[in-house]
């Protein structure tokens, strides 16, 4: 039996007051039905520096122990084919060529090389092309050779940003075509009974009192989070990427973490507290894929998505007299204000904390994994992608999900008032971003001087 490298898993969506790092060590893997994808491909990011016990609680990992992974992804990181080294902005993934060195993996008993387990360096997807003519579908975007950075985060040589992955290709096809109405989504919420605990405890508080006997107060209220995943597997590397990031997303708001970039205060530093006592009004951020415009020829064999990024949205929940919790619609001026700054820096987050450019990897392929199922392209393209969508040949990474986390508090103390940390989460609306594509006549031109030569390897430039 092969093991895998340590397999960070992180939860990340907080309600009501708190906010929880975490990562899963490693899990073995059987040879005979897992070989092709998941062998020393270092598909997994250290995010953060947790683990998660055998119970299925959360905590945080050893810098040692992080420091050992790193080491350990270097060793096993193999030389990169030449070819692939240099830095390019726009390279071709064919996926019916791609499937075909899949499967020939997987006759040959030998685990993927890390070009074809990393896509060939491929870091963003601009282009989806169809070619009837070639039974082939073709992702075209920017991409480079790739390396492990200090933290063991696999990225770019040159520009740091991370690059994509099989794994999370995989899910994403595979979810898109087993359910069209799931949405994928990420969230990490206190229980009722925890809400109606917190808001009785809360009830006993007349004065400020010892801030740190309140923090241990309201964690105890709240006591264990629940975890959930919705539209991709929970036990998945993708799933992982998710939370992770949300969770980052809610460190950086509530001043856990400095900002790794400049110009991006916590939603702390900017808060103003308002009348005595805690609110029962609470911010809310959450993730969604951000596009400039997507857009499509007349007969749907030619497909661009500009300024791909990534938008941090916000509102207010309100904490009913029961202890549940509603959706306002609306957001305070100051979770706005923090929600845009974190939507202006994304790029540089991307690359100064790299889940944040996992995240928007995962989202783009989760775009065009929709984009593929619902339009028909391999019906469209004549080509079946079978090794791809079929579970049984290929294996995705399998990690011990995470089932619930401590409370954990971050409260600020203005005068007689107090501030709590929020909720959140990451949403992925593919098919409404699909659904919005604007048909231009300037997207088939570029299919055509794109096209990928008759005999190429799965990849080319």
């Amino acid at each position: 039996m092969r093991t895998v490298l340590d397999r960070p898993r992180i939860a990340a969506r907080v309600g009501g007051v708190l906010f929880l790092l975490v990562f899963l060590a490693s899990i073995p893997i059987d040879s005979a039905s897992a070989q092709a994808v998941n062998q020393n491909l270092l598909v997994q990011q250290p995010v953060g520096g947790v683990s998660i016990r055998p119970d299925g609680l959360l905590e945080n990992a050893t810098e040692d122990a992080l420091g050992q992974l790193g080491k350990t992804r270097e060793r096993l990181l193999g030389d990169i084919p030449a070819d692939l080294k240099g830095r390019v902005p726009l390279r071709k993934i064919s996926l019916r060529r791609l499937d075909a060195a899949l499967a020939a993996a997987i006759g040959s008993g030998k685990p993927l090389s890390n070009d074809l387990f990393f896509l060939g360096g491929l870091q963003q997807i601009r282009y989806v092309f169809v070619y009837p003519e070639q039974k082939d579908i073709v992702l075209v975007g920017p991409a480079e050779g790739w390396k492990v950075d200090a933290a063991g985060n696999i990225v770019g040589k040159t520009s740091g940003r991370p690059v994509m992955n099989l794994d999370d290709l995989v899910i994403a096809l595979r979810s898109a075509a087993g359910s069209r109405q799931a949405e994928i989504a990420c969230s990490i919420d206190p229980t009722d009974e925890g809400r109606a605990q917190l808001r009785a405890y809360v009830k006993t508080l007349r004065q400020m009192g010892d801030p740190n006997a309140i923090e241990q107060g309201i964690e105890r209220a709240l006591g264990r989070q629940h975890v959930s995943v919705s539209g991709v597997p929970a036990n998945s590397h993708f799933a992982t990427v998710l939370v992770a990031a949300d969770y980052r997303m809610k460190r950086l708001a509530m001043a856990f973490d400095r900002a790794p970039v400049k110009g991006l205060p916590s939603f702390l530093e900017m808060y103003k507290a308002g009348t005595a006592g805690m609110s029962n009004m609470m911010p809310r951020w959450w993730l969604e894929p951000k596009y400039d415009g997507v857009l499509r020829d007349a007969q749907g064999l030619a497909w661009e998505f500009q300024g791909a990024s990534v938008k941090c949205m916000t509102e207010e929940d309100f904490q009913a007299a029961g202890g549940s919790r509603e959706h306002m619609g609306h957001a305070s001026p100051i979770a706005q204000k923090w929600a845009d700054n974190m939507t202006r820096h994304y790029d540089e987050l991307a690359v100064a904390e790299p889940v944040f450019g996992q995240l928007q990897s995962c989202m783009e392929l989760a775009v065009a994994a929709t984009l593929i199922v619902r339009e028909n392209l391999p019906q469209k393209a004549g080509c079946g992608l079978s090794t791809l969508l079929d579970g049984a040949s290929l294996k995705t990474v399998e990690l011990q999900a995470p089932t619930q986390v401590d409370s954990r508090v971050s409260m600020l103390r203005k005068g007689r008032n107090w501030v709590i940390s929020a909720s959140g989460g990451v949403t992925i609306h593919s098919a409404e971003i699909i659904a919005r594509a604007r048909t231009s006549s300037d997207v088939a031109p570029a299919r055509d001087k794109l096209e990928p030569a008759a005999e190429s390897d799965w990849y080319s430039n």
